[in-house]
């Protein structure tokens, strides 16, 4: 079977894997022949999307919230509607399957940390590190988010209608992270991989550091950070926005014509290389 090279696949127009990255993995991939050609994730519960359960969490510290989350799910079902979370922190983290969560009201610190899989919509705010280390899924909140939202996320779409506070999508490593409103000062910090839409403003040194990745800006920069430098929008880029905004009923206020990219200038990719003067222009 033949494969596509770097000029051949689209994604490349984007901005996207533009190194190769090596190392070892620690991946398990879906196999054709185990557990009947189903294509399930290897260890998670198969779960029916019919099947609902209410938990009202309101007396429930977070550890018993999540392994009651973990023991419903071993019961197969597969819709579960959170109630009376307080701003709890903590609360439906590693949840490692095909699940849908529906949160009514807010949550508190590092709220869907570490997931890989599941469907959650919150309809309050979120405090710091929402959805950090998330792999998979989709995590959409109606309200606004803390700082570090999204921190060191891999895969999936995390979405906040609102405003988030600094340091969005720090050390992001995939997937996307879509903000309706604002962000603060250095998001897109060390960026590797992905991509982050901010309909908004963006704060101080946005994308500081970032090694790759792509950002989308609706409003107005306060500053570029480190390395971080406008790019060309394509029509893969436009096709792309619109198509994504409109999955979660967004819009771009000022139009997706008018949104700003902003790609690595790979300046540090060779840092340690560089004569002493040099780093100091760079930085």
């Amino acid at each position: 079977m033949g494969t596509l090279n770097d000029e051949q696949h689209k994604s490349y127009d984007m901005g996207m894997h533009t190194e190769q990255l090596s190392g070892r993995t620690m991946q398990k991939f879906f196999s054709l022949d185990e557990d009947g050609g189903r294509f399930t994730q290897p260890y998670t519960h198969d779960v029916d999307f019919d099947k609902k359960a209410d938990l009202d969490i309101k007396d429930m510290e977070a550890s018993e919230v999540n392994t009651k989350i973990r023991e419903l799910m071993a019961e197969g079902y597969g819709h579960i509607v959170i109630k009376n979370p307080l701003a709890k922190h903590s609360i439906c983290v590693g949840v490692l399957n095909r699940l849908k969560v529906d949160i009514e009201g807010s949550l508190g610190y590092f709220g869907c940390g570490l997931i890989d899989g599941p469907n959650v919509r919150i309809t309050g705010r979120v405090g710091w590190s929402c959805a950090e280390n998330m792999m998979s899924g989709t995590v959409v909140i109606e309200k606004n988010a803390g700082s570090t939202f999204g921190a060191a996320i891999r895969g999936g779409d995390l979405v906040c209608k609102g405003d988030v506070g600094s340091r969005t999508g720090i050390d992001q490593k995939g997937g996307n992270i879509i903000v309706g409103g604002s962000t603060g000062a250095f998001s897109g910090f060390m960026m590797q991989r992905g991509r982050m839409v901010i309909l908004g403003n963006a704060g101080i040194n946005l994308g500081d550091s970032m090694y790759d990745g792509t950002i989308y800006v609706g409003g107005d920069v306060e500053s570029y950070g480190v390395d971080a430098v406008p790019g060309e929008m394509t029509d893969m880029d436009a096709k792309w926005l619109e198509d994504k905004l409109n999955l979660y009923g967004m819009k771009a206020p000022n139009g997706i014509s008018k949104m700003k990219k902003i790609v690595a200038g790979k300046q540090l990719w060779n840092y340690d290389n560089l004569e002493p003067t040099e780093k100091k222009i760079i930085l």
